[in-house]
């Protein structure tokens, strides 16, 4: 059984990406050229054209650019996969009842897959949902966006004491490079960027919010990063892209909870 397990899990890696990768990088730069789909006349092949023309549309769909190096790559791991399976029929290990229900998983598991293409092709997800969800990432993004610096330290005490040297004139950008424990900023003088308020915790974007363009925060800022100490530096108008510019975005991100639904309900259909 070990040995049988070893060669279903040699078959399996033949035609993975990785493997085809490996095999059809050129040693140097060459030109795509369009190659035959068929091997050379005195090449023996164990491989169906069905079977090439399957792999290879899958591998260029993966991104792989179609060249004579990723066709001869196809080839040699179809006729491997073809012998190894050839040869494990003929000592009988396809009548093995753990290698038969492998088998028939493996079918399953492939239908199972088509029918959710397939099924997510005739039903996508509803714009009215992708509407929904648009309008409401919108409304927590507002309508404006901070560039924002800040200094991040442990204690409140720490923070009072950071607000009232900025009182009596001292540079925030300097404070920030000397006291903040925030090691994405710090080096920086504080500097965040341009942020929408969604991207914060609550507290952090209600003081955003709060503080005037050109001032810092009057009292420390708790979240459970530490205290912090806020600077705006200026405001704008926020860049909210449309709904159609979102939509494939919210598409790829409401499928999945999409297909959870349909397989609920036929779950419920089929009392499972």
């Amino acid at each position: 059984m070990k040995r049988m397990t070893i060669a279903v899990a040699a078959m399996a890696a033949l035609c993975s990406t990785g493997a085809l990768a490996q095999a059809a990088a050129p040693a140097k730069p060459a030109a795509a050229a369009k190659a035959p789909a068929k091997a050379a006349s005195n090449e023996k092949t164990l491989y169906t054209q069905a079977q090439f023309d399957l792999v290879l549309k899958q591998q260029l769909a993966k991104g792989g650019q179609d060249s004579p190096e990723l066709r001869n790559a196809v080839r040699e791991n179809l006729n491997t996969l073809s012998m190894l399976a050839s040869e494990a029929k003929k000592q009988g290990l396809d009548k093995d009842p753990d290698v038969k229900t492998q088998l028939d998983l493996n079918s399953e598991n492939i239908l199972a897959n088509v029918y959710v293409g397939d099924w997510l092709k005739k039903n996508p997800v509803p714009d009215a949902e992708l509407k929904k969800e648009y309008d409401a990432r919108k409304a927590q993004m507002g309508d404006k966006e901070y560039k924002v610096r800040h200094i991040l330290v442990d204690k409140e005490d720490e923070a009072k004491e950071i607000i009232s040297e900025l009182q009596k004139g001292a540079k925030f950008e300097d404070l920030a490079k000397a006291r903040s424990k925030d090691p994405g900023s710090k080096d920086k003088g504080g500097e965040l960027g341009w942020q929408s308020p969604a991207g914060f915790v609550k507290p952090f974007a209600d003081a955003m919010k709060a503080t005037p363009k050109g001032k810092f925060s009057a009292e420390p800022v708790h979240t459970q990063f530490g205290w912090h100490v806020l600077e705006v530096e200026d405001v704008r108008a926020a860049k909210i892209p449309t709904f159609e510019e979102a939509k494939p975005q919210l598409e790829q991100g409401a499928q999945g909870p999409w297909i959870e639904k349909h397989i609920k309900d036929l779950r419920a259909k089929n009392g499972i």
